[in-house]
């Protein structure tokens, strides 16, 4: 079975099951900020330990296929557009599918919202890898992503810094002669010293054969995840790096080992107990390919 993108045949669709763990730090920046919090670094109030959600992680994602995928006027290649971008309309993107078959979706029945669901997936990159609900006004249904990632947790407990800072600049008149006196406008920003994080993902082959998610596709996620925050800079973020992408390709659908079982295999140590992570280099990361079960191939992209 092939999978068909705008017209264009690709490779076939993952068909084997895959797991995998992802290691990235931070260096005096804010890695995913909360807005109920103040934008803080989000923290696990229990352990100390930071967190950065799915949906941040998804984001870089989709930026970095918007930036590989588009030709020389910005616009996205045929299969790679992207569904959930900023300030993007969600009916709109609905309406195109009818649009572009032909079909009136204010009398859309179950086979056209079927054939809406299938131009979304064939149009948009992230609609047949991650999923998404299309049911919002112009009804498009719903999909189930094939690939999901978790919540990334910090290796050990974080210490959010608070920094003030003064802003030069001013915004109105009134402001300006405020300052004649000296005084600034005060502000603050949160930084982490360091932090190194891990997240899990896992890859479905049962649900790439309903949204036409190839090998094609997963090979660019792959490379999203290597290189997405090489194109991510600004001065909250401070430094984000990837530091390792560990998948476990199994040998069959249903998979051949428990995931959980696998990621065991990370091991992620701290070299001197005794002094706060600063670097990545504090840190020992190993991964034991020793004895794997039947049908498990290991690859150590990063």
């Amino acid at each position: 079975m092939t999978a068909t993108v705008s017209g264009q045949t690709t490779s076939t669709p993952v068909d084997r099951r895959y797991d995998f763990v992802f290691l990235f730090d931070v260096v005096n920046g804010n890695p995913n900020g909360d807005p109920d919090a103040g934008n803080s670094p989000r923290v696990d109030p229990e352990t100390a330990r930071g967190l950065v959600s799915d949906v941040c992680l998804k984001r870089k994602i989709r930026n970095y296929i918007t930036l590989v995928k588009s030709d020389g006027s910005g616009a996205p290649e045929h299969g790679y557009d992207i569904y959930v971008k900023e300030r993007s309309i969600l009916n709109q993107q609905h309406q195109r599918a009818y649009d572009a078959l032909s079909l009136d979706s204010k009398a859309a029945d179950a086979t056209a919202e079927s054939k809406a669901r299938c131009w979304m997936c064939q149009t948009f990159f992230d609609v047949r890898m991650f999923g998404a609900v299309m049911t919002t006004g112009v009804n498009a249904g719903q999909v189930r992503g094939p690939v999901q990632i978790t919540f990334a947790r910090s290796i050990d407990p974080i210490m959010p810094l608070e920094q003030a800072i003064t802003r030069m600049a001013v915004t109105t008149e009134r402001e300006s002669l405020q300052q004649e006196g000296g005084n600034r406008t005060m502000g603050r920003k949160e930084i982490i010293p360091y932090a190194l994080y891990v997240a899990h993902g896992f890859v479905s082959p049962q649900l790439a054969s309903q949204t036409g998610f190839s090998t094609d596709d997963l090979s660019l996620l792959w490379k999203a995840l290597e290189q997405m925050f090489e194109f991510d800079r600004s001065a909250a973020r401070g430094e984000m790096t990837t530091r390792g992408l560990k998948v476990f390709e199994h040998a069959s659908a249903l998979g051949n080992a428990p995931a959980h079982r696998l990621f065991e295999r990370v091991s992620i140590d701290r070299k001197d107990a005794t002094r706060p992570p600063r670097e990545y280099a504090d840190y020992n990361v190993s991964l034991n390919t020793d004895k794997l079960p039947q049908g498990i191939t290991v690859h150590d992209f990063v």
